[in-house]
């Protein structure tokens, strides 16, 4: 389920409201519009809105008597509606990741021109994603990926496996990439504890 209501950059237009709405029906017909809302992060009342507005644009039509027995299904128009949303809401997600990829991109381009060649990333999140799938474009050779979460240790990361943060004294690499833009600080200190005080420690929000 699409659900980008609590990001910090995104803000949900009506497209959205009416992409996560429609998909929600699309993927379960036997809902309440209170559950809807819980599933979209809208309340009862504007989910209420939006249904009334798709009953009266033959997006969907709705069966049952009873709260129930409720049920909504796409019309013809409601699936075309629903792929035209999806298609423009992935191209869009692709432009930000396009824009992303080339941000950072620009900053491991940084770290290589100062002669650093073998790296360990260290945080196995999104952004570790999106600097994983770079930095082979610079290129940079990832040694290993990092992460202090037990939960996370163990897991595939790309073609690697997540090591904790002992394994960083156990290899050589000319530099420990942070990949998360929280903590810095107190992850660059962590690290530094954990390393010789030769290899490198970088951030990419200082390059």
């Amino acid at each position: 389920m699409i659900q980008s209501f609590n990001a910090e950059f995104l803000a949900p237009t009506k497209k959205l409201r009416r992409l996560s709405i429609l998909l929600s029906i699309h993927n379960i017909s036997e809902i309440s519009q209170h559950e809807i809302g819980r599933m979209t992060d809208l309340s009862s009342s504007m989910v209420n809105n939006y249904i009334k507005e798709f009953r009266k644009d033959d997006i969907i039509s709705v069966g049952g008597n009873t709260n129930r027995t409720r049920r909504y299904d796409l019309t013809a128009k409601g699936r075309d509606e629903l792929l035209s949303l999806l298609l423009s809401y992935s191209a869009e997600i692709i432009r930000l990741y396009g824009g992303a990829k080339g941000e950072i991109g620009r900053r491991l381009q940084q770290i290589r021109s100062d002669g650093i060649r073998t790296v360990a990333l260290f945080g196995a999140a999104y952004t570790a994603e999106v600097v994983y799938a770079v930095i082979k474009e610079i290129p940079l050779d990832v040694v290993a990926v990092v992460d202090s979460d037990p939960k996370k240790q163990g897991k595939p990361f790309g073609d690697l496996m997540i090591q904790p943060p002992d394994i960083l004294k156990k290899i050589s690499v000319d530099a420990v990439v942070i990949t998360s833009f929280g903590k810095q600080e107190e992850i660059h200190d962590f690290i530094r504890r954990c390393v010789d005080e030769k290899m490198k420690v970088v951030k990419l929000s200082n390059l």
